[in-house]
């Protein structure tokens, strides 16, 4: 393989990996909240952190420049303070990535937490057992097939990333190019033997992730 698609494909792990991190650290807190709380609002917090996994990622990317670019509301201010902005960059590809896969696993893992059989964690609360020390002793562990599933999604997910990566990160060859930016640039400039390539390696990574997300998932239904 050509240097070119050894970088996107590196690249795409690289950004996979890293937002499927920060998606673990607050993905599983926020379902916890949602499913172990009772307070107004709860459902429209959910709507809010679900809303990207149903619009179009080219309006989730627009969000995004609004909220982080150089002008955002936010990147403004990061920009002022050290004179630098996400805007093209790999860390935009991993934002972008973060956000339209966040949903997934919050939704799986919320499900997974709201499964566990609520007189084990009365049990915990009769013994003395504190609410941390039941969450990470007895709720965590029964929910964790459903934490794994939702982690495997959200870096297939985070793989396929598309429109919002190119809204937020763009297309610089070298730079930000993930995989399936590389596969529409190769197509749109007839270099179908890369194109070819570059989807059956697609292919191959999300089917893996999908198989053992389903092999999981499986087991708390």
């Amino acid at each position: 393989m050509e240097g070119s698609v050894l970088f996107s494909v590196r690249l795409s792990l690289q950004v996979a990996s890293v937002s499927t991190a920060l998606i673990m650290l607050s993905g599983i807190p926020i379902a916890y909240v949602l499913a172990r709380r009772d307070f107004s609002g709860r459902e429209l917090l959910d709507m809010f952190f679900t809303l990207p996994l149903v619009l179009p990622p080219t309006v989730t990317g627009y969000y995004l420049i609004i909220l982080f670019g150089r002008n955002g509301f936010i990147g403004r201010f990061i920009y002022a303070w050290t004179g630098w902005s996400i805007m093209f960059t790999w860390y935009a590809a991993v934002l972008a990535s973060f956000v339209v896969a966040l949903p997934l696993m919050i939704k799986t893992t919320r499900a997974a937490i709201e499964s566990v059989d609520k007189n084990l964690v009365n049990a915990s609360y009769t013994l003395g057992h504190s609410e941390f020390d039941t969450a990470l002793k007895v709720i965590l562990p029964l929910a964790k097939r459903g934490i794994v599933a939702g982690t495997v999604l959200s870096f297939a997910r985070a793989m396929g990333e598309f429109g919002a990566t190119l809204m937020l990160a763009g297309n610089l060859p070298g730079r930000t190019d993930t995989m399936p930016i590389a596969i529409y640039t190769l197509a749109g400039s007839g270099e179908w033997t890369k194109a070819h390539l570059m989807v059956a390696l697609m292919t191959a990574i999300s089917g893996c992730f999908l198989y053992i997300a389903n092999r999981y998932a499986k087991r708390i239904i």
